[in-house]
């Protein structure tokens, strides 16, 4: 694959771009003002198809790949937007795409594909195991036709602004298992129903406009043909989703990246101090320079883990290597940004200082700089494994 030369994503980045010129900077200010949702951005990347690009053409998508779909995601941050607000769409849905039944799909699927659904969420981690996913506790018990949920999560995003979430619970206890990634399994949870019936959304205020919750379940039932899959192996199956999702984030951040490169750049070639442009000084344009590069390199990466993840090979290196890369450049570029900017990057009018926080997160989210590290450690380099 050579993406520079792609004519099909060549014209993925001008039709993104021509949506998002829509929706200037002036409108992501007043969203996270107001600390709102971009619902009309939202509806407007669904209608144009863009949100369903992975779902296979005989249920109404566009039939591409991770590839292609790293390119929106990319290219919503490029033009100073924040994908975060819908990335969820499209990692989630490789979960019920990949594992769930002919009639789970036929019924779900065109109707993600057309908008008249959302799946946003995915509820993973706990307060108690964070990235330790094998320890978690909520339980999915089954009594007759039905499972029924008690447990928690936390940092559940976009639940009020989707109607579909995947659920990981424990349907096996972890000492009756023979290895701790078994007797878990995914489930695929109607947010309109469950709501005031089992399920409590209690919102998290943070520092990014980012809409996330912690969840409680009480006595929550399910249908038993909530169940994606085959009872017990619902970890694997959340680890397809997952890697796809760790190579959708490197291509944001690359999108952070090259928008902070560019703002940068911009006012460094215009911003006058002793007579003489700021971008003059090396003590200026090193970092820039610096922060370009290796958003340049983090692209590679990101170009390999989509390649192997669209031609069925094991992606998870590839994927953890390139989130690692990008969520790293992005953040040096958004330094790099603030600093060359100076006291202006901290006015909310340059958007420097929001993109900055939104960039910030995944250092830390959707998984820890230190677990990619340790994951490469092991699976990579042999060496003894540190958890």
């Amino acid at each position: 694959m050579n993406p520079y030369e792609n004519e099909g994503l060549n014209a993925i980045r001008d039709g993104v771009r021509a949506l998002c010129a829509q929706f200037p900077a002036e409108y992501w200010r007043k969203i996270d003002e107001q600390k709102g949702f971009p619902e009309t951005f939202v509806k407007a990347l669904t209608d144009e198809g863009w949100l369903s690009a992975m779902i296979p053409e005989e249920y109404g998508g566009s039939g591409l790949g991770l590839a292609e779909a790293s390119v929106i995601l990319e290219e919503v941050n490029a033009c100073g937007g924040n994908s975060g607000t819908v990335h969820g769409q499209m990692y989630n849905m490789f979960t019920l795409l990949r594992h769930g039944s002919d009639a789970q799909k036929s019924y779900y699927l065109p109707k993600l594909a057309s908008g008249e659904l959302r799946l946003q969420s995915m509820g993973v981690t706990e307060p108690s195991t964070g990235t330790d996913t094998t320890k978690i506790k909520t339980t999915a018990v089954k009594r007759g036709d039905k499972y029924v949920i008690n447990g928690q999560k936390v940092w559940i995003s976009r639940v009020q602004h989707s109607d579909l979430m995947i659920l990981l619970a424990r349907t096996t206890p972890l000492a009756e298992v023979t290895k701790k990634s078994e007797g878990m399994s995914i489930f695929l949870v109607d947010l309109r129903d469950a709501i005031g019936n089992g399920l409590t959304v209690q919102p998290i205020a943070n520092m990014v406009n980012h809409e996330t919750n912690e969840l409680f379940f009480d006595n929550l039932e399910l249908p038993a043909d909530s169940l994606i899959g085959e009872e017990g192996k619902g970890f694997r199956y959340i680890l397809d989703g997952l890697n796809a999702e760790r190579a959708l984030i490197a291509a944001e951040c690359i999108g952070d990246g090259r928008w902070f490169i560019e703002k940068s750049a911009a006012y460094a070639r215009d911003r006058v101090v002793f007579g003489r442009p700021i971008g003059q000084n090396q003590g200026v344009q090193f970092p820039i320079a610096e922060a370009h590069i290796e958003i340049e390199a983090a692209d590679l990466m990101r170009w390999r883990a989509c390649e192997e993840y669209d031609s069925g090979k094991n992606a998870g290196a590839s994927a953890n290597m390139a989130k690692y890369l990008a969520a790293k450049a992005s953040w040096e570029a958004a330094n790099a940004c603030l600093q060359t900017h100076g006291g202006f990057g901290f006015a909310c009018e340059y958007d420097v200082e929001r993109k900055f926080r939104e960039t910030r997160l995944y250092q830390v989210a959707p998984i820890s700089t230190n677990l990619i590290l340790s994951y490469v450690a092991e699976h990579l380099l042999d060496l003894p494994r540190s958890f």
